[in-house]
């Protein structure tokens, strides 16, 4: 019998291909007949190295190109973290499947083995995320922020060569590469509230491909389909971006969602931060419920002050 031909679009990055390599391999065990190929995509956030996200504008930096892919044919899936994936889709087009999540949390990478609480008073700490530099100045002041752009293995290097005192990175990212080792200290939720989708990988797909969707089904799991598809509806409510500094985190226990969101300014001086509890399956209205709350809070006033920036 002909083996299905499955081609994955997939960024160039260490971490991309390693997450589209697990997508390919899991298939591979699942489905004995099917001739699966990778197809590297550069995209407009990894054209420009130089310049923070939140000030090139625009959605979908990490997703576009890949999709334009997706809508002529030339590939057949698309694997992405879901903390890339912006609220609006092409109507062609469906994330199929969310993944079990790797550790939503935030890790530090010190340059000398410190805590975040015990680094040196005026400590400088790279990232190029408002999410995190806001939360971390409303955690210490003295912190001093300074932008961090590139691939992990470069991000690791720049805190090595003394560039930064520390550096903020994705748990999960540095987990699936193998490089824990390089953690100092996963940084607590309430520190440091994630991003919507933070650990997750969406599989990507086009409605009318039943013969995909039916392959790339199995890998779907229910729980964090339904934390993300909660943690979305709070984004999607609040309409942010990158530009703006909103985390977004669910937790399910026994089929209740707790959902935690927050929004900051980026200073860090003024943060709303509430929460809603839930059924999993009314993880869209639990979500919608809190970004109608956050904003009633004050929310509004920062988002509408960020958007006219």
């Amino acid at each position: 019998m002909k083996a299905h031909k499955l081609v994955i679009g997939s960024r160039g990055s260490q971490l991309a291909l390693w997450q589209a390599n697990w997508v390919k391999s899991e298939l591979e065990r699942l489905h004995s007949n099917v001739d699966i190929n990778i197809r590297v995509i550069t995209t407009s956030g990894d054209k420009i190295q130089d310049v923070p996200l939140a000030k090139i504008g625009g959605k979908g930096l990490f997703v576009k190109e890949i999709e334009e892919a997706l809508l002529v044919k030339e590939i057949d899936l698309a694997v992405h973290s879901m903390k890339d994936v912006p609220m609006e889709l092409p109507a062609e087009l469906v994330v199929s499947v969310i993944t079990k999540r790797e550790s939503p949390l935030d890790a530090l990478i010190s340059k000398n083995g410190e805590t975040l609480a015990n680094l040196p008073q005026g400590a400088t700490i790279g990232t190029s995320s408002l999410r995190r530099s806001s939360q971390l100045l409303k955690y210490r002041v003295d912190f001093e922020i300074h932008p961090l752009r590139g691939n992990v293995d470069t991000r690791l290097r720049k805190v090595k060569e003394g560039n930064y005192d520390a550096i903020i990175l994705a748990s999960a990212g540095l987990n699936r590469l193998g490089w824990a080792s390089h953690i100092t200290e996963e940084i607590s939720d309430e520190v440091l509230l994630p991003a919507m989708g933070q650990g997750a990988l969406g599989i990507e797909t086009r409605l009318d491909d039943a013969k995909t969707y039916d392959l790339v089904s199995a890998l779907n799991h229910e729980q964090t389909n339904y934390a993300v598809t909660a943690e979305r509806s709070l984004v999607g409510r609040l309409d942010g971006g990158c530009q703006v500094p909103i985390g977004a985190y669910a937790k399910i226990v026994d089929n209740l969602i707790t959902l935690k969101g927050l929004v900051a300014s980026l200073d860090g001086e003024i943060i709303y931060r509430s929460e809603n509890v839930g059924p999993v399956d009314d993880a869209i209205n639990i979500g919608q419920e809190l970004g109608s709350k956050l904003l009633k809070m004050g929310a509004n006033e920062i988002l509408e002050k960020l958007i006219k920036q």
